[in-house]
Formats: structure tokens, C-alpha cells, sequence
């Protein structure tokens, strides 16, 4: 089984380099890390950079992973290759681009993109935003599938990870104590659906709505309770139509006795407040 220890970073491609990391530092409340040619490195902690943007087709998307060491990726290569699925290695080039010492690259079943890093850089001062937005971490993202349960059984089958709830079929998925990591949306295309980053108290998700809304931003949902990880939180658009969330007091489960719980496909499910999403991938 191929242990992930935690996320690495998001690659997203963006029409308009200058706007979206504008958007990032000005509105989201990330840090500009570096410019380099047609990318934008941010960060919002400990990480040499969380996001990447990179001109080009928006509904290019990477997301990465960290492994213990090289010896856990060549397994990890060999096993995904034996399995039928297509893994290729990172050159010197791209794994320089990506701050990390090696990578392997591949596709889930629905064509996500994903990269299994080895000892992906830390900053070496500390996360300073433009934009106090109470951000703590970078902490999941939401994928679109084309089939859920399929893409489930992928990830609990190959890796250390396992379901912790549902919403009809899109499972919420985590490899540690955090109630989910990956979040499995069914849609008729791959890419990464919404980034999630944690805030530090439910005043900054509400300081950010009233800030999201005085500079006109689209709150696609929110402010609202979600029923399964118990966190606050809002839902805003940014650039290229990517969905960001801000959230505080996701559930962690550390009870060795936990049982994953089914819950309906229906708005309560999403939100136990009320708040209704115009997010495509949560609705019917």
C-alpha cells in the first residue's frame, strides 16, 4: 500500500497569470512566493509554495502528494505500474519547478493528474500574508469524478486512505486524523472542483464573507455548517471559475472505532444551517 503522509501543493493552469495571483494575494490572503516566467508560486504556511498557477489551459490541474522517501516511490511507481495505470518520473526540469527532490506522475481512473513528491521544500522564513484572512493551512481539495465509487476503490485499494462519510456517492476521503483530504464530487469531467484552506476561528470565515462581499466577489455558499466534518464555512469563485473554501473546526477523528456515516444527497447534507450552494457539483 502507498503511504501518503500529506498534501504537497496544487498546480493550476489560469487564463490570466496576473489576475489570478492578484485574485490569490489581494483577496484570498496567500503570500507571493516567487514570479517566475509564465508561473506564480503562493503559500499560506510552512510550505515553499501551496499553490502554483501557471498560464495556460485552466482546466489543467495537478495535485501533489508527499511520500516518505525514494525508495517508497519507486514501490509506489512499480505498483501503479503493475496495476495497469500509466506512471512516468519527473525530470530534473520538472521536479526543480516543483521544489522536490522526486516525483512520480499519474492518473486516477476519471483523469485526474496527481504527483507522488519526495522531500518537497519548506520556507525558510515564515508565511507572512498580504491579506489577514486567518489562514492556518492548506488542507483538501475537492475532486470531480466521473464515477465515485470507482475512484474510491482506487484510492483505498493502492494508498493509505479511507473513507470517513458520503454524501450520497461522493466519498470524503482522508490519509490522517482530518475528517477528509480528498473529496470525491461526481461531474462528467476530471479537475480539481475547490481548494480548501482552514482558518483559524468562525470570525474569520464571517470577517471574509462581509470582506468577499464589499469587494464584490461571488459567494457561491456560505456562511453555513457542513453535516459531516462539523466546520464552518464559505465558498467563493475566484479566476478561471475555480471554487475556493475557507473553513474552521473540520472534525478529527482519532477514535480507532469510528464507523464512516451515509448521509443524503440533499442540501441538509451540505449544510446544516440552511445555506444553499451554487456550486454545480453539490446540487442534483
Amino acid at each position: 500500500m502507498i503511504k501518503i503522509l500529506d498534501l504537497c501543493y496544487a498546480r493550476l493552469g489560469t487564463e490570466d497569470l496576473d489576475a489570478t495571483f492578484q485574485f490569490a494575494t489581494e483577496k484570498l490572503g496567500l503570500q507571493l512566493v516567487r514570479r517566475d516566467g509564465d508561473r506564480a508560486y503562493v503559500r499560506c504556511g510552512v510550505r515553499d509554495h501551496d499553490l502554483c498557477y501557471i498560464s495556460g489551459d485552466p482546466k489543467d490541474h495537478v495535485l501533489g502528494f508527499e511520500v516518505t522517501d525514494e525508495r517508497a516511490l519507486e514501490t509506489a511507481y512499480s505498483d501503479l505500474s503493475a496495476a495497469g495505470f500509466t506512471v512516468r518520473h519527473g525530470d530534473g526540469e520538472e521536479c526543480a519547478d516543483r521544489r522536490v527532490l522526486a516525483f512520480i506522475s499519474f492518473q486516477d481512473p476519471s483523469g485526474n493528474v496527481f504527483d507522488l513528491a519526495v522531500r518537497p521544500h519548506k520556507a525558510t522564513r515564515r508565511y507572512f500574508p498580504s491579506r489577514d484572512a486567518g489562514i492556518t493551512e492548506f488542507s483538501h481539495v475537492g475532486l470531480r469524478t466521473t464515477d465515485a465509487r470507482r475512484d474510491e476503490a482506487f484510492w483505498t485499494t493502492y494508498f493509505n486512505i479511507r473513507p470517513n462519510d458520503w454524501i450520497g456517492d461522493a466519498g470524503l476521503l482522508s490519509f490522517d486524523a482530518v475528517h477528509h483530504r480528498i473529496a470525491l464530487f461526481p461531474a462528467d469531467r476530471p479537475g480539481i472542483q475547490h481548494i480548501n484552506f482552514q482558518v483559524e476561528a468562525l470570525d474569520d470565515v464571517m470577517r471574509s464573507f462581509y470582506f468577499m462581499t464589499s469587494q464584490q466577489v461571488k459567494i457561491v455558499f456560505g456562511p453555513g455548517r457542513h453535516a459531516t466534518s462539523g466546520a464552518t464555512f464559505l465558498y467563493f469563485e475566484g479566476p478561471d471559475g475555480m471554487i475556493y473554501e475557507y473553513s474552521n473546526g473540520v472534525r478529527i477523528i482519532d477514535d480507532p472505532n469510528y464507523r464512516p456515516r451515509q448521509f443524503p444527497f440533499t442540501p441538509d447534507a451540505f449544510c446544516v444551517w440552511g445555506a444553499k450552494p451554487d456550486i454545480p457539483e453539490f446540487r442534483n
